[in-house]
């Protein structure tokens, strides 16, 4: 197979059959062999009615369910499962991303042997105010903290080869640094490409500005995940040992001018210095503690992505309802 094309989608019923009619029109002018996965994360619209009836027409349409909402990661990870197709394109169920893109995209990962190409919407259609300054303060902050020189790190439409999505595990809400955790993965060939960006036809967007909140959050989280997921002793120990350090040279002092230099001074424990080296040397065994336990962590059994699947549609040899 050609092209995977995963979609993940929160009530998007007025979008689902025209997105999928254009993607189809491209695909088949361009002789791709395809499926298209939608992913229904909990809508309580009418979209999963539209994808039953659209996989039952289409062969190459297949579905995922969730029993509720667990955000675009989570739904983004139980499609790059189930894909199969050479390629993998994602983008978003509300046309604001153009199919039209595809052949391109796939193109520069067949031919140009890319690993990833991430879209640039280098001219968008949305609120300046509560979308466009927050996307480029949030982008500007993720090009300098993961190193990875990329315009746009949330945009919906991305390419993958198949070998890239079967190797990152997406959670949280870490869909919008994939290709920060593809480059931790080993693949380091990552492209961009401006895309075309359409105004929102029908309803209203999903996200508010408190994504940018958790975006900034997950971006601290993942910078601390690349430089020491796999030695958290490297930076609690350093810390312990920073900490520990000046508490016990305090303590060095606080003795020596006590008991050689001023033995009818005042008391230790009147002194602001004792109180220093205590809270340094408190902090710094627990950051030893904290390193230690990380390291245990490391050890033992890997959590994984869990979420519940309602139903699904032509993912397996025997449906699944």
């Amino acid at each position: 197979m050609d092209i995977s094309v995963v979609i993940p989608l929160l009530n998007e019923n007025e979008s689902i059959k025209e997105l999928y009619d254009w993607i189809a029109k491209v695909m088949q002018s361009n002789r791709f062999s395809y499926e298209v996965i939608f992913i229904d994360d909990g809508s309580t619209d009418s979209s999963w009615s539209i994808i039953s009836e659209l996989s039952n027409i289409h062969p190459e349409v297949k579905g995922i369910r969730f029993l509720r909402n667990y955000g675009k990661s989570q739904a983004l990870h139980a499609g790059f499962a189930k894909v199969k197709g050479n390629v993998v394109i994602t983008m978003d169920a509300d046309l604001q991303d153009s199919p039209e893109e595809i052949p391109d995209l796939y193109n520069m990962i067949i031919k140009d042997g890319f690993d990833l190409v991430s879209g640039w919407k280098k001219k968008r259609y949305d609120s300046i105010i509560s979308k466009n300054l927050p996307s480029k303060l949030f982008n500007w902050a993720a090009r300098k903290t993961s190193g990875v020189k990329l315009h746009d790190f949330n945009c919906g439409i991305k390419s993958y080869k198949n070998e890239v999505v079967k190797n990152i595990d997406v959670n949280g809400e870490m869909h919008r640094y994939i290709p920060l955790l593809a480059k931790n993965a080993g693949f380091y060939n990552i492209g961009e490409k401006v895309v075309k960006h359409q105004a929102r036809k029908y309803g209203e967007t999903k996200f508010g500005i408190d994504r940018f909140i958790h975006g900034f959050l997950d971006l601290i989280t993942i910078w601390f995940i690349s430089h020491f997921a796999k030695r958290p002793m490297h930076l609690f120990g350093a810390l312990g040992a920073i900490m520990l350090t000046i508490g016990f040279g305090f303590s060095v002092y606080l003795g020596i001018d006590k008991i050689f230099l001023n033995p009818h001074g005042r008391l230790i424990t009147d002194r602001p210095q004792f109180y220093i080296a205590l809270t340094t040397m408190i902090l710094g065994t627990q950051f030893f503690v904290a390193g230690f336990l990380g390291e245990l962590v490391l050890r033992s059994k890997p959590n994984r992505i869990r979420y519940n699947i309602k139903t699904e549609l032509n993912l397996n040899e025997k449906q699944k309802n």
